[in-house]
Order: structure tokens, then C-alpha cells, then sequence
């Protein structure tokens, strides 16, 4: 203030001047903690009307739930799962600022909040953290893990806002100060702070938490209304005034979409045709969509089918009519049938075959041949036997008890040749000696349309200037090997007179197996 000697009365009002700065600071520290109670008011009431609106918000999803459990089911147990979250880790700050606040006379007196004494001491030991400061990190960590687990995949944006509001810092939990340094979170935010600071930061979490349920909730209930009005929940469908048309007749039909999912499921029906009344489960079914019909196409001419369809909305019913009709046009008098491979039928071969008759259910529908059976419906197979044709009659009757006759030939032809192979190739070859000792001696069918398992049972091996040897099976003996040893290199063996089977019909006699000539690399 002054320098050298100073007067009594000078030193007078020094001190009075310190006294009324002092003075300046004590009255505008008091007004600073008492904006923090002011603002701490705010969010309290804040959070009071909001948990009040999200309590109605979660009383009117559980009512449509019970109304709609195949629309709204699913988002009220997500719902429910994130409210049973946020309600235990509000409760607890809820009981951690009444613990702040219990030896107060005025929970409301904020001006005397201005010592950090008592977090400091709950929060911390030292310069490590205390029990209750590692509660206090696993509340705030669990509950922001635990909501953005809970959340479907597909609310990225919604997951972000939750790690972003409940950040604890980053990967090492430390933030950093404005002089530059890292401080670990929990200190940088409650260590050394009036009383009153952290509690209306403890208010603000709470607050958090309810903004954090009210988005949840908005944008849950958002996605629901997207997907219900979504293009990939709708399918396309003719409408036309009949629906049969004759040839060269103009077709004024048209395309139209409607919804196909869960929603769109009416809760029931009232249907007749042509008069008579329809029952659920017999004639008709319920389904995504509408309504799925049951019924017998009926005599030739127009049907009718009216009534009403009933949807729930909004918790009432709505009643959609139903006015539409189909044509029954008569049972055509020809029959069609044809053979899955051209018409020919082998011999020594189970051969498919498709018959029916247009119009004549299959199990009205007979087939007669030798060597014919039916495996299913218009399934049958044609194993046949001798001569170089066979006749396949098929027989229905329609529903005016008319009958229906018709018949057709096939080509009777044997297996063609098989060919002989080693390693799987065919007719002049080139191997070492080595690889033909081992080498597996089969028979194929070239381009044959039937896929036949062939197997080998015997063969003749010849070297030139030695024996011909006989071997048994499919690959080269001891004998063979023999006499494979004393074939030069450049010399060709030969491997004849194979004789082949069909494995699953050993009794048909296969035509000659053409030979196999290998010439040695070796």
C-alpha cells in the first residue's frame, strides 16, 4: 500500500481497505454458490416433469403392448431395460446427494456448501481413489455400457449420444487441464469443489439419465414407425376385374401393393361365398396380409366372396368389406406327358418320367407300361425290359365322371460302350511306371445323360514280349507289377477285356469295354 514509515492512521486504513476487499470476495464467493443451488432447483424440477412425462410415455407403450404384442411387444421390453437401468443408477446419485446434504440444518442453505471436505474424504485416499470413488466410476461406467448393450444394432447415433454424455474420460479414464496436463476424470470433476458444485453436477447426471430415456424411448418408438411404413414390408399383386380371360381377350388388370408384415395381420373375418357362410381355420386363415383361403375352386363359372375383415387401430376396430371374385374355368380333356430325358428310355437304367393330366388332381391320374411304377404323385420310373419300344398309357377321369385316354411310345436303347480309363483317362495314354502301379483301372460312359456307377471286377494286362496277365480287381497285382518291371521306356502296355458293372444292377450285361494303351515315360 505505502512504502517506508507509516503513520497509526495510515496503517489504519490499510487494514480497513484489506478488511472491505475481503469483504468483496466473501459476498460474491456466497453469490456464485448460490447460483449453483439456484441452478441445482432448476434441475431438480427439470427432472421432476420429465420423469413424469416418460412415465406416461411407458404406461401408453405397455397399453399398446397389451393391445399389439406382435408390433409393439419387443420395443416395450427394450423399453423396460433401459427404464430398470437408468431408475438404479438415478436412485443412486439420489442417495449419494442426500448423504452430501444430511448434516445440514437447510438442505436449501447453499451458501454455507463451500467446503469440499466431505467428497474429498468419501471419494478419495491419498492420491488413490477410495471404495466409494470406485462405486462412484462403476455406477456411471456400468450404466453407460449397459444401455448401449441394450440398444439394437442399428441406433448408432443413439449409442454415440450415450457414450458421449456419460464419457469418463478416455482410454486411460484422464482428462486434460487447460495448462496442459492429464488429471484422471473423477478428480478433475469432484476433487477440491464446493459442496454445492458437486452436488448440482450430480443433478446433472440425473438429468442425463432421464434425456437419455426420453431419446431411447423417441427413437425406438421412431424406428418402429419406419419399419411399419417401409417398402420392404409391402408386396405386389394382380387386381383385375375376373380372373380368367380368354385368348386375344384385353387384359385390364393391374398391379397393386400392399403391406405383408406383422402388422397388417386383421384380428378376424366374416366371409361368405357365394352365400355361404365361411369358417376360420377350415376355409380360411389369418396371416401377415390379409387372408389366406382354403376353399375348393368349386364348379366352372364365377364365385363371390364378400364379408369383412377386421384390424385393430389405436386400440379399436376397424372393419375393412371384402367384395371380390374368381373364375372356375373347366378341366381340359388331354393329357400330357413326357419324358425328363428326351424320348428315349434305357434299358439296364431307372428312368424318370413325369404324367398328368391338366386339370386332374395326380391322385386320379393312372399310368400303365412294362417295367413302369409310380414313386410320388406324377412321379414315376420306367425300368424297361426287352424289345426296341414301349407304349405308356395314362388314363384320368374328370369331375363330370368323363374318362380321359392317352397314350405314347419311347424308344427302347441299350447303354452305349463304356470306356476303359486309368487315373480317369481314356483311350492312348502317357505315364510313368511308377503311376500305373498304382493307378486305379476303371469304366465310364461318355456323354450319357444318366450319371451310373460303374465298378471293375476284372482285367488283362499285356507288355509286349511277356505273358498276358489276368488280374482281378482294379488295380495292378503282383504279377502284373511283374511284369510291368520288364517293359522299356517308350513302350506301350496294354490293359483289355475289362470287365465292368453297374453297382446298383450287377444283372445288366454292360457291351464290351473298349482297352486302355499307356506308353511309359520311364
Amino acid at each position: 500500500m505505502a512504502s517506508g514509515k507509516q503513520t497509526p492512521r495510515q496503517k489504519m486504513i490499510n487494514l480497513m481497505y484489506l478488511i472491505f476487499i475481503a469483504m468483496l470476495a466473501l459476498n460474491m464467493s456466497k453469490e456464485v454458490l448460490a447460483a449453483f443451488g439456484l441452478m441445482n432447483e432448476k434441475l431438480e424440477t427439470s427432472n421432476t416433469n420429465m420423469d413424469s412425462n416418460n412415465s406416461s410415455f411407458m404406461a401408453s407403450l405397455e397399453t399398446k403392448a397389451s393391445e399389439n404384442e406382435e408390433e409393439y411387444g419387443e420395443l416395450y421390453q427394450n423399453a423396460q431395460e433401459i427404464k430398470q437401468l437408468s431408475d438404479n443408477y438415478y436412485n443412486y446419485l439420489e442417495g449419494l446427494k442426500k448423504e452430501m446434504t444430511a448434516d445440514l440444518e437447510d438442505p436449501k442453505d447453499y451458501v454455507v456448501m463451500d467446503k469440499s471436505d466431505y467428497l474429498d474424504q468419501k471419494f478419495f485416499q491419498g492420491d488413490n481413489l477410495g471404495p466409494e470413488g470406485k462405486e462412484f466410476m462403476k455406477q456411471i461406467n456400468d450404466y453407460r455400457e449397459g444401455v448401449i448393450n441394450a440398444l439394437p444394432d442399428e441406433y448408432k447415433s443413439l449409442k454415440a449420444g450415450v457414450e458421449t454424455r456419460f464419457a469418463t474420460g478416455d482410454e486411460d479414464g484422464k482428462v486434460e487441464k487447460r495448462d496442459g496436463t492429464r488429471q484422471d476424470w473423477i478428480n478433475y470433476h469432484y476433487e477440491g469443489f464446493p459442496l454445492v458444485a458437486s452436488l448440482t453436477k450430480m443433478t446433472q447426471l440425473q438429468a442425463d439419465i432421464k434425456t437419455t430415456e426420453q431419446e431411447v424411448l423417441k427413437t425406438l418408438l421412431e424406428g418402429e414407425l419406419t419399419e411399419a411404413v417401409s417398402l420392404t414390408n409391402f408386396a405386389s399383386a394382380l387386381s383385375a376385374p375376373k380372373t380368367a380371360y380368354y385368348a386375344g381377350e384385353k387384359y385390364d388388370g393391374k398391379i397393386i401393393v400392399s403391406k405383408t408384415d406383422k402388422t397388417s395381420t386383421p384380428v378376424k373375418a366374416e366371409l361368405t361365398l357365394d352365400g355361404r357362410p365361411l369358417t376360420e381355420g377350415k376355409d380360411y386363415e389369418l396371416e401377415a396380409g390379409g387372408i389366406k383361403m382354403l376353399i375348393s375352386a368349386g364348379t366352372p363359372g364365377d364365385h363371390t366372396i364378400k364379408g369383412t375383415m377386421t384390424y385393430m387401430q389405436d386400440g379399436e376396430e376397424v372393419p375393412v368389406e371384402v367384395n371380390n371374385t374368381f373364375a372356375t374355368i373347366s378341366m381340359p380333356n388331354a393329357a400330357v406327358i413326357s419324358a425328363d430325358k428326351m424320348n428315349v428310355v434305357y434299358r439296364g437304367v431307372a428312368n424318370p418320367m413325369t404324367i398328368s393330366i391338366p386339370g386332374i388332381p395326380d391322385n386320379k391320374v393312372s399310368a400303365s407300361a412294362p417295367g413302369l411304377s409310380r414313386r410320388s404323385g406324377s412321379n414315376y420310373i420306367m425300368n424297361p425290359g426287352t424289345g426296341r419300344s414301349v407304349t405308356i398309357t395314362a388314363s384320368g377321369t374328370l369331375p363330370d365322371g368323363k374318362g380321359i385316354r392317352t397314350s405314347s411310345e419311347f424308344r427302347i436303347k441299350d447303354i452305349p460302350r463304356p470306356s476303359g480309363t486309368v487315373r480317369g483317362e481314356s483311350g492312348s495314354i502317357k505315364m510313368p511306371r511308377k503311376n500305373l502301379e498304382i493307378s486305379t483301372v476303371s469304366a465310364m460312359l461318355e456323354d450319357f445323360d444318366f450319371d451310373l456307377n460303374l465298378a471293375v471286377s476284372q482285367f488283362k494286362f499285356k507288355v509286349p514280349g511277356q505273358p498276358t496277365v489276368v488280374v482281378n480287381g482294379n488295380k495292378l497285382d503282383s504279377r502284373a507289377k511283374s511284369v510291368l518291371a520288364r517293359a522299356g521306356r517308350g513302350e506301350s502296355v496294354q490293359i483289355f477285356d475289362i470287365q465292368a458293372y453297374i453297382t446298383n444292377n450287377k444283372s445288366y450285361k454292360l457291351k464290351k469295354v473298349s482297352p486302355v494303351m499307356v506308353e511309359l515315360t520311364n
